[in-house]
């Protein structure tokens, strides 16, 4: 699922790519939103993950896989700043919100160390942070085990916001449009804010946080939110401006 090794900027690249694939499809699929056909199966060790494929008998998730592409397409030239993907009642009212925050760095610096047995180790631990990206699909999978159905009407919507100072006024990435909108999410009920987790690979950092109903994370709370563990529950709004 994830690199064999992370030291480069291509290879961080892949990781982030398939960590956004990986949690958009799990989503989907906890979330009953498309048919088994629109997914292949892959292991995360002793996890099952469905990931959304290109099914064209089924016009939504092929839609899901084009947004996907096209968040991509802003990644690779690091205009994308945060990633909504919103089930909503209405255009108005969410119901459910997932958020990626992603940062980029334009120089890493490298540390070179020499083991007992004489090797060259560089200096990102590659299987930290495919501990992290395991850590935090793994979060996200229970918690969307934990969540309440949902009604039966939802609407899927995607949103992208860029970093304004390089990316160009007139950029849309493939399958998306400028949204005129105000851009005020109203919440069906009362939010509230869970931070799943992060990772960093000294290329990329990317953050993840679910905000739905409060009702919805009443069986939730017991299990994921623990002592001076990365994830916990915020009232402090869609996304604080803590030291990450």
């Amino acid at each position: 699922l994830f690199p064999d090794t992370i030291a480069t900027e291509p290879q961080s690249m892949v990781l982030v790519k398939r960590l956004l694939a990986t949690s958009v499809s799990c989503i989907t699929y906890m979330r009953g939103l498309f048919p088994e056909s629109s997914y292949g199966t892959r292991y995360l060790d002793d996890l099952c993950l469905k990931i959304l494929r290109e099914d064209k008998s089924c016009l939504g998730s092929l839609q899901i896989v084009r947004w996907i592409q096209g968040c991509f397409d802003a990644l690779e030239r690091q205009y994308i700043c945060f990633f909504f993907s919103l089930l909503s009642l209405n255009l108005q009212t969410v119901t459910e919100l997932y958020q990626f925050k992603f940062k980029y760095k334009k120089e890493v610096p490298q540390m070179d160390i020499i083991s007992n047995q004489g090797n060259l180790v560089s200096g990102v631990c590659s299987e930290d942070i495919k501990q992290a990206s395991r850590l935090l699909i793994r979060k996200l999978y229970l918690l969307l085990q934990k969540l309440g159905p949902l009604p039966n009407d939802v609407t899927l919507t995607m949103k992208l916001f860029y970093y304004n100072d390089v990316t160009p006024e007139d950029y849309q990435p493939p399958g998306f449009k400028e949204d005129g909108s105000s851009g005020d999410l109203l919440f069906d009920g009362d939010p509230i804010n869970l931070r799943v987790g992060s990772v960093s690979t000294g290329f990329h950092f990317m953050k993840m946080r679910v905000t739905t109903e409060k009702k919805r994370m009443a069986t939730v709370e017991s299990s994921l939110i623990q002592t001076n563990s990365p994830t916990e529950i915020s009232h402090q709004g869609l996304d604080c401006e803590e030291e990450d």
